[in-house]
């Protein structure tokens, strides 16, 4: 998305190697804060699932490149078409899985998943910019702010909150509106960097 908005892409990569390296703290921390009082939270557990389905990946990846090297570099091509297959793949999996529940969710639901993501581009579009921050660098930050990992807290509220089955729902919902969303403030961010230019 930050590649499409005309961002500052090596910012956003940043922004996201280090909100990454902190989530296995971070999320199961913020989990038991928010919600430990009325729920039951397994720090450990989540910790362990965030390993799993984060950096364990990421670390894979580095592993594969450093050591395949000759190969990677001929696929690269066609990563952006593969990223882009394997999101929708997602994407219907999520959906799939919990149509039952995304149709039976009031509309609430649907309106905080909506502003939760249009607060976050706002927020951290306006934020940057009250800092002075030059147009690709508010772009990626708008986007690192307002797009979520909506796969990782799906899986997250299926496996360590599965007594509540519509737990699940806004992250559900979220994979399919954020990028939506997200494209349309690309395409919002990359007019305005391209009016700039001129």
């Amino acid at each position: 998305m930050c590649y499409l908005a005309k961002g500052d892409v090596a910012l956003s990569v940043a922004m996201t190697g280090v909100s990454t390296l902190l989530a296995p703290i971070v999320t199961p921390a913020l989990v038991w804060l928010l919600a430990g009082k009325s729920v039951e939270v397994d720090i450990t557990g989540m910790f362990l699932s965030i390993v799993q389905v984060v950096i364990m990946p990421i670390v894979l990846g580095f592993a594969v490149n450093h050591y395949f090297r000759q190969t990677t570099q001929r696929i690269v091509p066609l990563l952006p078409m593969f990223s882009t297959l394997s999101i929708a793949f997602i994407i219907g999996i999520i959906v799939a899985h919990n149509s039952a529940s995304i149709l039976a969710c009031s509309l609430i639901v649907a309106v905080a998943v909506i502003l939760h993501n249009i607060l976050g581009l706002a927020l951290g579009y306006g934020l940057s910019a009250l800092t002075g921050s030059e147009s690709p660098k508010r772009s990626a930050i708008a986007i690192e702010v307002g797009m979520q990992n909506s796969g990782l807290a799906t899986s997250l509220a299926a496996t360590h909150f599965a007594m509540f089955p519509m737990a699940a729902v806004p992250g559900a919902m979220f994979s399919v509106w954020h990028n939506f969303s997200g494209s349309i403030a690309a395409q919002i961010f990359r007019r305005q960097s391209e009016q700039k230019n001129k």
